[in-house]
């Protein structure tokens, strides 16, 4: 075939041609965060059974590495841990502290055999957070990580907001803690600021500087970029990635279980060992137990993903489904939809007629694609406009809601002044300082 030869393949794959700048691991250890970073999302809150639940199902599906919580946060949650410890899952269990001893002796007594010790690495977070020297957060990380080592935990050291600290203390730390008896390495990207043509800089100078053998990375979603930037990572050879299943956790979430899982199968042909066809049960269950409704446009799992409406789409897919969809939604666990309104063509009315086995004119078919248009048009949106109101109520204010609040703090013995409250603004205190390169610092 000549250079200027159409292709015969119904679509190009230009994946293969970058193939060779890829240097993704032999082997990718999925580790999970759902029950700990995921619970941190404000307003969510797993059980004990709850935790179970999921664990199970991420565990049978090929997941690594599950972290289950924090075990020093309160009686119930080092009971939930130790529960999670003792179920006899076939992923590793593991569970997270801060560079504290009464933390790591919590993990310790929980049964995890593994554990993530984290502290913070960027002067902005050891100034006003931890308010501690560099020297000082060596120290400790490297107390608590040879503590346990020495229990025989298998140890990762993580540091957060570790893409905006200097990388010479990075670096320092991390020898440090790797020193100790630390057995992988987790770079956090705490509050999602990494692009991934940075990150992958950032990595590079990582791994030259440290030499990690094991390593992992920790991606935020605050600007759309967690599955991308962790990604980047695994094309720079990092092992293990952290992920929430829905990509759930603290303020615009993490890295998608879902949405990784199925770009390295998709995109990537790497065989993850996860068994695919159950993501979409995982991620109904999860939304249904962390009470946090799926978008509809969400990527994979979303309502909408495999629903057609489009008069020119639905024809598409009903003549080959790589038209308009990138993969065949089965592989998940799904079915493919074809809605009926405003936008709806003949070939979709034609397909939903064969549901029942009817045949119609091409005349009757006008007719009944008007009747279905105007339904569409004219169908009211008291219903949907009733949804957002209940669901801005629930997510503008998660949790205890501030009467609830202030009828617990009286009921402690505080006295409380009637005067007007509100969580709309910062801390008395907090600073706000603009991060942005092109503008100075916010009056």
């Amino acid at each position: 075939m000549s250079a200027h030869a159409p292709s015969s393949a119904l679509v190009e794959n230009y994946h293969d041609r970058t193939a060779s700048e890829r240097h993704l691991p032999q082997h990718i250890v999925f580790w999970d965060e759902t029950l700990r970073d995921g619970e941190q999302m404000p307003g969510v809150h797993f059980s004990t059974r709850e935790k179970m639940q999921i664990a199970e199902l991420l565990s049978d599906m090929g997941v690594s590495v599950i972290n289950a919580g924090i075990p020093v946060v309160s009686a119930e949650e080092a009971k939930t841990v130790s529960a999670v410890a003792h179920a006899g899952f076939k992923a590793k269990i593991l569970a997270a502290g801060r560079t504290v001893m009464g933390d790591v002796e919590a993990v310790i007594q929980s049964g995890a055999s593994h554990i993530a010790i984290f502290v913070a690495a960027s002067n902005v977070h050891l100034q006003y957070k931890l308010r501690m020297t560099q020297d000082e957060v060596v120290a400790a990380s490297v107390a608590c990580v040879r503590r346990a080592h020495e229990a025989g935990l298998h140890v990762a050291f993580v540091t957060e907001d570790t893409v905006r600290a200097p990388l010479d203390f990075v670096e320092r730390l991390y020898l440090a803690a790797t020193e100790a008896g630390a057995d992988r390495l987790v770079v956090s990207d705490t509050v999602g600021i990494m692009t991934p043509l940075t990150f992958r800089w950032f990595l590079r100078e990582f791994h030259r500087r440290v030499k990690p053998k094991d390593w992992s990375v920790h991606c935020h979603n605050d600007l759309g970029l967690a599955v991308a930037n962790t990604l980047t990572a695994l094309e720079e050879g990092v092992n293990a990635p952290h992920t929430c299943v829905n990509g759930l956790g603290e303020r615009a979430g993490n890295t998608s279980f879902e949405e990784l899982v199925m770009d390295l199968e998709t995109l990537y042909g790497v065989r993850t060992g996860i068994r695919t066809e159950r993501l979409y049960e995982l991620s109904q269950l999860v939304e249904g137990l962390a009470g946090v409704p799926l978008p509809p446009n969400k990527a994979l799992v979303g309502y909408n993903s495999f629903a057609h409406e489009a008069g020119i789409h639905s024809h598409g897919v009903l003549r080959h489904t790589l038209t308009y969809e990138p993969l065949q939604p089965e592989v998940i666990g799904r079915h493919r939809l074809f809605v009926l309104g405003k936008h709806t063509g003949r070939a979709a009315l034609i397909e939903k007629l064969k549901e029942r086995h009817v045949s119609a004119t091409d005349e009757q078919v006008t007719q009944l694609l008007e009747r279905v248009k105007r339904e569409g048009e004219g169908e009211g949106k008291q219903d949907v406009n009733e949804l957002v109101r209940t669901y801005r109520a629930h997510f503008v204010n998660p949790g205890i809601k501030d009467a609830e609040f202030w009828e617990l703090v009286k009921a402690s013995g505080i006295p409380v002044p009637d005067a007007p409250f509100t969580n709309s603004s910062p801390p008395s205190g907090a600073k706000t300082v603009d991060p942005s390169p092109h503008k100075g610092a916010r009056s």
